[in-house]
C-alpha cells in the first residue's frame, strides 16, 4: 500500500523496501537512500534500533517515523535517534508525499495531529523550563525569532516570508541554531523552543 502511493508522484524513486530492521539498514547502505520511512514495529531489529544504526551511514539518511497514538513513548526516542519527522500510519497520501519531500530538503515534518501529544511529553519529560531557556542564551535576537518559527512547524520559505528575509538566510540561521545548541536536527530544535516556553512568548 505504501510503495502504491509513494510511487505516484514523478518526482519521487523507491529504491528498497524491508520486512524488519535489519534488512532495512541493510538496504539503506546498499542504495543510499534519500529520505527512509521507518515503521517503529518491525521483527528482529525494531524501528529504533535501525533508526539509530542508520546515524551512522555517511551521509546518513533522513528518517520519518510511521506511528499510531499509542507509540508516542517510542517516537520519543526515536527523535533522540535523529529521526527528522513522524507520520501516522493513517496519513493520507498527500501528507505522506508531503513528508518525503519536506525530509529530502532537510525539513521536519511534525503531523499535526500527534504534535502536540509528542511534545506535550518531551517538555514533561525533559528538561524544565529554565535549562532550556538557559541553552538558548547562546542565540542572538534574530536566531530565537527563527527558533519560535521553527517551533511552530514552519519551513524554510514559511520563515522566510513571515521573518521578511531570504530563503538561504533562513536556511543558513537554522543550521547556526541547531550547531550552536547541538541538535541533530529542526524537530529537536521545535522540542527545544516548546520546552523553553519561547511559543507562549
Amino acid at each position: 500500500m505504501l510503495r502504491t502511493i509513494v510511487q505516484t508522484a514523478p518526482d519521487i524513486v523507491v529504491v528498497g523496501e524491508a520486512a524488519d530492521g535489519d534488512e532495512a539498514v541493510e538496504q539503506a547502505r546498499r542504495h543510499r537512500p534519500d529520505v527512509v520511512l521507518m515503521d517503529i514495529r518491525m521483527p528482529r531489529a525494531d524501528g529504533l534500533t535501525a533508526t539509530e544504526r542508520l546515524t551512522h551511514l555517511t551521509p546518513p539518511p533522513h528518517v520519518v517515523i510511521l506511528t499510531t497514538f499509542d507509540l508516542d513513548e517510542y517516537v520519543h526516542t526515536a527523535l533522540r535517534h535523529g529521526a527528522v519527522g513522524f507520520l501516522l500510519k493513517d496519513a493520507s497520501a498527500e501528507e505522506m508525499l508531503t513528508a518525503i519531500r519536506s525530509a529530502t530538503r532537510g525539513d521536519a515534518m511534525l503531523s499535526p495531529r500527534v504534535t502536540r501529544r509528542l511534545l506535550r511529553r518531551f517538555i514533561t519529560v525533559d528538561a524544565g523550563r529554565s535549562e532550556a531557556s538557559q541553552r538558548l542564551t547562546v542565540l542572538t535576537r534574530k536566531e530565537q525569532e527563527v527558533l519560535i518559527a521553527v517551533g511552530r512547524g514552519l519551513s524554510n520559505t514559511d520563515i522566510a516570508a513571515s521573518l521578511h528575509m531570504s530563503e538561504a538566510t533562513a536556511k543558513t540561521h537554522v543550521s547556526r541554531i541547531l550547531t550552536k545548541l547541538g541538535l541533530a536536527n529542526r524537530v529537536q530544535a521545535a522540542i527545544l523552543a516548546h520546552q523553553a516556553r519561547l511559543l507562549d512568548c
